[in-house]
C-alpha cells in the first residue's frame, strides 16, 4: 500500500515536461515495436489506396491495377529531381568551405536541449526559405551538431531536422500552391484568376501562423529532451560512419591523365561556366522568382564541382553522396503508384466530395485543411495533387462564398502537415543520418498532436 501511495504521489508531481517526454517514449516504443520500415509502409499504403479505389470508388480491379503500375512511372522527373537534391546537396556539404560553416552553425549549441532547438529552429527557418535546401542542410548539419554535442538524443535530434518540410515549407517561398496561383498562365487562370502573393503567403494570417508554428514547435523541441542519462545517444557505429570526409592520395606517377585528375583547372572552368549561366537566368527569368528545383540543383552541382577544387576529390565525394540515395531510388516509385491510382480511379474527387458535403461557409476553410492533409498522406506532392484537387475545391468555395486565397492556403498548409508522420520526406534524411523512420516517430507523433489542433483552430477562427 505505502509503495502504491508514493507511485500515485509521483505521476501526480510529474511536470508537464516530463509528462510530455514519457509520451515520446512510451510512443517510440510503440513505433519500435510495431511500425514496420518506410518501404513496408508504401506498399501497406498502396494496398489501403487499391481497398479504397476498389470498395469506394467502385473501380474494377483492372483498373485499380493498371493504374498503379502505369503510375510508378508518373514521377520519375520529380523522382530524379530528389536524388539530385539530396547527391548535390551532400556534395556540397563535403567541401571545405561548407563544412567550416557547418561547424560553426553546430558549434552554438551549448547543450544538448541547445542542440535540438538549434535543429529545429534551422530546419524550419530554411523550409520557409527553400525546402529542398532544408532537406539537404538539416541532413548534413545533424552530423556535425552530433559530433559537437554527442549526449544529445539522436532520434529527437533527427526529428527536429524534418520539422521544416512538415511546418513551414508550404507556408514559405518555394510554396507550390501559393506560388502557382500567383503566376501568369497557370492552369486555373481562366476560372480563378491570379491570386497575388500578398493574399497568401504575405498575409498577416499566414505570416502569424507560421511565426506561431515556428515558436511552439521550437518549445516543443526544448521540452521534449529527455533528462540527463535518460536520452538514447547515437550509435557508436553511426558516429563513425559520420566521420570527415578524406579526401583522395595523389599517385606519385607523373602523367597528363593524373595532371588532370588533380588540377583545378576543369573544376575551375566548369565552375566559372555554371556561376555564368546562373547569372544570366536571374537576370532574364526576373531575380529569386525564377529559381525553382532545377535551378536549385544547378547551383548546388556547380558549387559543388568549384569548391571540391580537383576531379579526383569531387569524386571522391560523390561515391560518398550516392551512398543515401536508395530510399529515393526503392520508394519513390511506390508513391508515385499510390498517386496514379488517385489520379485514374477517381477516388481523390470521392473523398473531397464527402469532406466538402461536411462543409458551412464558416468551415470550409478548416475541412480543406484536414482533408489535404489526408490526401497528402497517400500522395506526399504538393503540385501534382493541387492539379486534381483544386478544380472542385475552388469551385466548392465559389459555392459555398469562400474566398479563393483561403482555400489555397487551407490546403497548402493541410498538404505539408502530415509530412510530419509520413516518411516520404523523410527518406534522405533518414539515410544520411543511418535511422528508420520508426526510430523518430513517437517524436514527430507529439510534435503531430500539438501542431495539427493549433493549425485547425486557427483555421476554424478565419
Amino acid at each position: 500500500m505505502p509503495d502504491f501511495s508514493e507511485g500515485v504521489l509521483l505521476r501526480v508531481q510529474m511536470s508537464p515536461v516530463e509528462t510530455l517526454v514519457r509520451i515520446a517514449e512510451a510512443l517510440g516504443r510503440f513505433s519500435a515495436r510495431f511500425v514496420p520500415s518506410s518501404f513496408a509502409i508504401a506498399v501497406l499504403l498502396s494496398l489501403l489506396t487499391m481497398g479504397l479505389a476498389m470498395g469506394w470508388a467502385d473501380s474494377p480491379p483492372g483498373k485499380v491495377v493498371d493504374a498503379w503500375g502505369g503510375g510508378f512511372w508518373e514521377l520519375l522527373t520529380f523522382s530524379m529531381q530528389m536524388a539530385l537534391v539530396m547527391f548535390t546537396g551532400y556534395l556540397l556539404a563535403l567541401t571545405r568551405p561548407v563544412r567550416a560553416v557547418l561547424e560553426h552553425l553546430a558549434g552554438l549549441a551549448r547543450s544538448p536541449r541547445g542542440a535540438v532547438v538549434l535543429m529545429a529552429s534551422v530546419s524550419m527557418g530554411l523550409a520557409y526559405i527553400n525546402w529542398g535546401l532544408s532537406l539537404v542542410a538539416s541532413a548534413m548539419l545533424v552530423r556535425f551538431v552530433v559530433r559537437r554535442q554527442p549526449e544529445v538524443d539522436y532520434r529527437l535530434l533527427v526529428a527536429c531536422a524534418y520539422f521544416g518540410l512538415g511546418a513551414t515549407w508550404h507556408a514559405g517561398l518555394s510554396a507550390s500552391a501559393p506560388l502557382l496561383v500567383a503566376t501568369p498562365g497557370h492552369f486555373l487562370e481562366k476560372q480563378l484568376g491570379l491570386i497575388p502573393i500578398d493574399r497568401t503567403l504575405f498575409s498577416p494570417f499566414n505570416l502569424g501562423l507560421t511565426v506561431a508554428v515556428v515558436g511552439g514547435l521550437t518549445l516543443l523541441a526544448w521540452a521534449l529532451h529527455p533528462r540527463p542519462g535518460a536520452a538514447v545517444r547515437v550509435d557508436p557505429a553511426i558516429l563513425e560512419q559520420l566521420k570527415d570526409f578524406e579526401p583522395p592520395v595523389r599517385p606519385r606517377e607523373k602523367s597528363l591523365a593524373v595532371w588532370m585528375d588533380f588540377s583545378p583547372l576543369l573544376n575551375v572552368v566548369f565552375g566559372a561556366l555554371g556561376l555564368l549561366w546562373f547569372g544570366r537566368h536571374l537576370w532574364l527569368h526576373g531575380g529569386w522568382k525564377a529559381i525553382n528545383l532545377n535551378v536549385v540543383n544547378f547551383l548546388f552541382l556547380t558549387l559543388a564541382v568549384l569548391l571540391h577544387g580537383t576531379p579526383a576529390r569531387l569524386l571522391k565525394a560523390s561515391e560518398e553522396a550516392a551512398s543515401v540515395l536508395h530510399g529515393i531510388v526503392l520508394q519513390f516509385p511506390l508513391y508515385a503508384g499510390i498517386y496514379g491510382i488517385f489520379k485514374a480511379t477517381g477516388l481523390t474527387e470521392r473523398i473531397g466530395h464527402l469532406f466538402v458535403s461536411l462543409s458551412t461557409t464558416q468551415t470550409f476553410p478548416a475541412i480543406v485543411y484536414l482533408y489535404s492533409g489526408v490526401v497528402n498522406y497517400f500522395v506526399p506532392s504538393g503540385g501534382s495533387k493541387w492539379a486534381i484537387e483544386a478544380p472542385y475545391l475552388l469551385e466548392a468555395a465559389r459555392t459555398l462564398g469562400v474566398a479563393p486565397e483561403k482555400v489555397v492556403l487551407a490546403y497548402a498548409w493541410g498538404d505539408m502537415a502530415t509530412d510530419l508522420i509520413q516518411p516520404f520526406w523523410a527518406l534522405p534524411l533518414l539515410a544520411v543520418a543511418r535511422l528508420d523512420f520508426k526510430d523518430i516517430l513517437g517524436f514527430l507523433l507529439v510534435a503531430f498532436f500539438v501542431y495539427l489542433p493549433l493549425v485547425t483552430l486557427a483555421f476554424f477562427l478565419w
